[in-house]
């Protein structure tokens, strides 16, 4: 690689972490090897509006390197009490709602989490995805938490069906 390559690649590093800096409580770094500057980071995200949902995302973190920070996965999962009232707070569209995002270069990439009500099995949908096209496609991933057992949860003979 040139200097300026390196010193561009440096630079979109530096970028994309500084930008992902408030992604969310940064709770585990694993080193991809010595002889790479490489490294997967995990976040961990509350949902902002529904109080019991923590949402985990791991990204891949390349200081001196053009990787694409594109990939990602997410896993939520209940870590506390789920009420109906959070649940009546949401956006219950088709198309959810962002709840997270974070810039991942200056290159226009952007990491999106949407959180999206599937009322008919009354679970909570979170799709992680990127709004540049990579290699022909956009890089997502999806995650679920189902209501069941929670305070939120209804009888299905009372739930609406559309």
């Amino acid at each position: 690689m040139s200097k300026l390559t390196l010193i561009k690649a440096s630079m979109l590093g530096a970028v994309a972490a500084v930008t992902l800096a408030g992604c969310g409580d940064d709770v585990g770094k694993v080193s991809l090897g010595l002889f790479t500057t490489k490294d997967i980071i995990i976040d961990a995200r509350p949902d902002p509006k529904i109080e019991g949902v923590t949402c985990h995302i791991s990204r891949i973190e390349a200081n001196l390197s053009l990787a694409d920070p594109s990939d990602m996965s997410i896993s939520c999962r209940q870590t506390g009490v789920i009420s109906a009232a959070d649940i009546a707070s949401i956006d219950k569209s088709k198309n959810g709602e962002v709840v997270f995002k974070a810039s991942l270069s200056i290159l226009f990439k952007t990491l999106k989490v949407r959180r999206i009500y599937d009322a008919e099995n009354q679970t909570l949908l979170y799709l992680s995805y990127s709004t540049k096209e990579t290699n022909g496609s956009h890089k997502h991933a999806l995650s679920t938490v189902p209501l069941y057992g929670t305070q939120a949860w209804v009888e299905p003979s009372t739930v609406s069906k559309h």
